[in-house]
């Protein structure tokens, strides 16, 4: 291909230079200048630097769940809560570690509200979902009313909608609802999450689940207990499979948790 006319070049760059003069801005990860136009204030290099979790790494088979060594594991390639049955979804993935530039791409996207970061993250997602298995339906983790409200939107419907783009598969930001609000997860214990989660949700269309294979699309994987609540009402309005795909999964650094009896049908309320 014949290399393009230097004018053509110094049109092509134009833009991007006027920007960089009247609109100065530094990358918000690294705080390098930004010499290029972008919807987000984020340089390229810090957009392509998070690195997936390596499937030589120690995880659970089952749920995601990444530790610091196979110790855990006990051989079995499961984590204590899939090997006592305690996790209510099939299978779940975290495309990577919740640390470093991929913790702070969420955060932006999350809490600063920049949205357009949303397509570049779910052809994240959209790498981890081929491991994941037929999926029939998209759906978003939902937020409770008045936090969704107060934020504008919910990060998970945005990057379902962008997943959606993507593989071709529907998406329902509406099938799932949040009931009541719940305390923030952040800083909870296991057992605390699950209780401040549990009868939360509510399948608002059971004939759209029915029989489906359903992927619900989250930020972050913590514990997975609200992945999990999620999970029962879904199985409970007649889903065949559940599964879980997220931006970032928590490492497990500390004792696993031991889970308390959590009664179904108190929890798995349509």
């Amino acid at each position: 291909m014949a290399e393009r006319p230097f004018w053509r070049q110094l049109a092509a760059q134009f833009p991007h230079a006027l920007f960089s003069v009247f609109y100065p801005e530094d990358c918000r990860i690294c705080s390098s200048p930004l010499v290029r136009f972008s919807r987000v204030p984020v340089c390229p290099g810090c957009l392509a630097s998070p690195r997936p979790l390596d499937d030589a790494e120690s995880r659970c088979s089952r749920c995601g769940l990444p530790f610091e060594n196979p110790a855990p594991l006990h051989g079995a390639h499961l984590c204590g809560l899939c090997r006592r049955a305690a996790t209510e979804f099939d299978w779940g993935r975290g495309w990577g570690a919740y640390e470093g530039p991929l913790r702070q791409l969420i955060h932006l996207l999350k809490y600063d509200g920049m949205r357009p970061l949303a397509a570049p993250l779910a052809a994240r997602l959209a790498e981890i979902l081929t491991e994941a298995g037929p999926v029939d339906l998209l759906v978003p983790v939902p937020l409770d009313r008045g936090r969704q409200r107060r934020r504008g939107f919910n990060q998970s419907e945005l990057l379902a909608r962008e997943l959606s783009r993507i593989t071709a598969l529907p998406w329902d930001g509406g099938l799932l609802r949040r009931e009541r609000a719940t305390e923030t997860q952040t800083g909870l214990t296991y057992q605390q999450r699950r209780l401040n989660v549990r009868g939360a949700f509510r399948v608002r269309r059971p004939e759209r689940v029915l029989g489906k294979r359903i992927a619900l699309v989250d930020d972050v994987i913590t514990t997975g207990a609200t992945a999990g609540a999620c999970s029962l009402v879904l199985r409970r309005a007649g889903a065949t499979r559940v599964v879980v795909v997220a931006l970032a999964r928590a490492r497990r650094r500390g004792v696993e948790p031991k889970p308390e009896p959590l009664r179904r049908e108190a929890a798995c309320g349509v």
